[in-house]
């Protein structure tokens, strides 16, 4: 894996680069583990704009990921990798024992023909799953769970993984890669290993059209609008500071919940 760069036969390749990709296998996605996905264009129930800048894209399906890892006791055998559009990191296509199928997000360092497993008791190599009780303290993990029995929902990108700093009581503390220190309670799965495709940070993308592809449409700054269609718009903005189209304050203001239930649990804030 790593990163490619191409001939600038046209002045948009010229800064055009990608990634290699020759770790994945040459084959299409499960059908059974496949299905349809529909494009909000980010409009809401009503039918309109909700977020701002989406539409569009290239047409994609959604893949059946197993994030809760509930296969326990049952080992698996890694024998694909495959490109998911709907996020950076790719799959590892495992298959049980029993002739079940399932899709893992890979992690870093596992390979085909090797074997993974889920549940207590299981060892904390590569790509298997376990409690987080279960682990020794500074091991990296990703896919963590924040509920227990909801699945992982922390540290699924391409490239990251929390490390666990400590364990006391109840609860586990973990670094997550924003660096905020947060608690998980201990019977929470999480994934041993850092999650894999490491280099998609590093690639670029050359011109609007490769945006266009992935549903991003144009920006257009709130001073370049009129008055009615933004608080900065008009000849001058007048000093203000940078805000939103509702008037939030855009740069520095926090906006997360004072009373929010989970605010408990972080022992150190990200900044």
């Amino acid at each position: 894996m790593g990163i490619k760069k191409f001939r600038p036969v046209t002045p948009s390749l010229r800064f055009t680069t990608g990634l290699t990709r020759e770790e994945l296998d040459d084959k299409k996605s499960e059908k059974a583990l496949t299905k349809g996905k529909s494009s909000t264009a980010g409009r809401g129930a009503g039918g309109r704009i909700s977020v701002r800048r989406r539409g569009g894209g290239h047409k994609r399906k959604l893949r059946k990921i197993d994030f809760l890892r509930d296969k326990t006791g049952i080992a698996g055998k890694v024998v694909a990798f495959e490109y998911d559009p709907n996020r950076s990191a790719y799959l590892a296509l495992i298959v049980y024992k029993d002739g079940e199928k399932r899709y893992i997000p890979a992690p870093k360092g596992l390979k085909k023909g090797d074997t993974v497993v889920s549940g207590a008791g299981s060892p904390p190599s590569v790509g298997n799953c376990l409690p987080l009780e279960d682990m020794p303290l500074g091991t990296t993990v990703h896919n963590v769970e924040l509920t227990k029995g909801r699945g992982a929902q922390l540290v699924r990108s391409a490239g990251a993984g929390a490390v666990i700093a400590a364990k006391e009581g109840d609860y586990v503390t973990l670094k997550l890669p924003s660096g905020e220190m947060r608690m998980v309670f201990r019977k929470c799965i999480a994934t041993v290993g850092f999650v894999g495709n490491e280099e998609f940070m590093n690639k670029t993308l050359g011109k609007a059209g490769r945006a266009r592809w992935l549903g991003r449409r144009p920006s257009v700054r709130g001073e370049a609008m009129n008055p009615v269609d933004h608080p900065l718009g008009g000849r001058t903005k007048g000093g203000q500071h940078p805000v939103s189209p509702t008037g939030v304050p855009a740069k520095g203001y926090k906006t997360r919940r004072k009373r929010k239930q989970s605010s408990a649990f972080i022992v150190k804030r990200r900044k």
